[in-house]
């Protein structure tokens, strides 16, 4: 089922000498500048009835007409897969993701994603590119995530997270006993040798900054806060592990396992059965796309990492070693 659009806004003088598709994502800023192009090529955006150049200069006077039909933007099955739903509305989605659980098709995950189970939850979403999902988070990370029900939401928290005004705070379990808080301020590319790895690299990398604070250490380990101003793909794994902290039970950049020295029975069983990052996506905060509110979700931490914390604090109190073997 297809969903009709039809706006139509005043070129003021304002705009005199502008180009039409300056103009136009100006007066039509629900939608993004590329969508605004496309538009334009496709002859459903119109300057007083005729099909114009997006590099036309425009003199103010002028009516600018949009009218079309926007067709469902989702290839993939919606499914009927639990979602643990924090907060909806209109405009938005936010729900806790659990471990598992991938977020959108690919390569050997070709449906049971977040994605499917969106589509059949809000079946409103097929409409908006990527079933309204704006932000990921791996596999095997559990939390915070908001997903867009329409297209000028997508516009809006594309544009948060572009701005970085959108706050995403995580928490996670680190390996090694830290001195205190910081920012990791190094870019991160394509791992040059392991295509399916992250790394951080100087040269080809995106700009990328984490920041991090200590809740609770541990004999070995360490209970930490971050904070992303970026969004690279595997950032906190990629820079706690550049810092020599890695993530408890990160199969990619923590390596082999090692048992600290003089650990309980308790806390090696712990870690040999946590077989995933310790990574939960805790806290989002953003402007609501419709309204401007701001707001902002919290949610605990899932079963398996307090368990592990649970064990931590019990090992402390048994006094522990800071070494690895």
């Amino acid at each position: 089922m297809a969903e009709r659009i039809v706006k139509e806004a005043q070129v003021t003088l304002d705009f005199s000498g502008q180009r039409f598709d300056q103009i136009a994502t100006e007066l039509f800023s629900d939608y993004s500048r590329s969508r605004i192009q496309s538009w334009i090529k496709e002859g459903v955006l119109l300057v007083d009835g005729k099909q114009t150049k997006p590099k036309e200069k425009l003199f103010g006077g002028e009516t600018i007409t949009l009218d079309v039909e926007l067709e469902e933007q989702a290839v993939h099955d919606a499914q009927e897969i639990p979602l643990e739903i924090v907060y909806e509305d209109e405009d938005i989605l936010v729900i806790n993701k659990p471990a598992g659980l991938v977020v959108h098709p690919a390569a050997g995950h070709s449906d049971g994603t977040l994605l499917n189970a969106i589509l059949h939850h809000a079946p409103e979403t097929a409409m908006v590119p990527r079933a309204g999902i704006v932000h990921r988070l791996d596999k095997e990370t559990t939390g915070l995530m908001v997903v867009a029900k329409t297209l000028q939401a997508q516009t809006d928290l594309v544009a948060q997270l572009q701005d970085r005004s959108m706050g995403r705070e995580y928490e996670a379990i680190a390996i090694g006993a830290m001195t205190g808080g910081g920012v990791v301020d190094e870019p991160i590319g394509r791992h040059p040798h392991n295509r399916q790895k992250m790394a951080v690299e100087p040269i080809h990398g995106k700009e990328a900054i984490t920041h991090y604070r200590l809740i609770k250490r541990y004999n070995n380990h360490t209970h930490i806060r971050l904070k992303l101003e970026t969004g690279r793909t595997h950032q906190i794994r990629v820079h706690m592990a550049h810092i020599q902290y890695p993530l408890v039970g990160d199969p990619q950049y923590a390596g082999r396992l090692k048992m600290p020295k003089g650990c309980s029975p308790e806390l090696q069983e712990g870690l040999r059965g946590f077989r995933r990052q310790a990574l939960h996506a805790k806290k989002l905060e953003l402007s609501h796309p419709a309204t401007g509110e701001w707001m902002e979700w919290e949610v605990d931490l899932p079963e398996d990492m307090l368990e592990l914390i649970q064990i931590l604090e019990t090992d402390l109190d048994n006094g522990g070693q800071n070494q690895y073997m």
